[in-house]
């Protein structure tokens, strides 16, 4: 479960062996609060949540949109 990078209390990473076959492009982002996933294609959106308000899910994506190239460098490398 590779860590991709930390924000705040958020750890935002992907499973190593999440689907057969995998599934496309995405991150998970956890903290104690709670838990969401975020597509990276065709833009940054929103899969599921649990347990995160509105607000937090809008930073948290912005937070995936600043940090996009990071994670789809870090997915691309991990996968190659």
């Amino acid at each position: 479960m590779p860590v991709v990078f930390r924000y705040k209390n958020y750890r935002f990473f992907f499973y190593s062996n999440e689907g057969n076959p995998r599934e496309a492009m995405h991150i998970h982002v956890r903290s104690p609060q709670g838990e969401a996933k975020f597509w990276l294609h065709p833009s940054v959106y929103l899969a599921h949540s649990d347990g995160l308000d509105a607000r937090t899910l809008r930073e948290l994506q912005n937070v995936v949109e600043a940090h996009r190239t990071l994670i789809e460098r870090t997915w691309n490398d991990y996968f190659a």
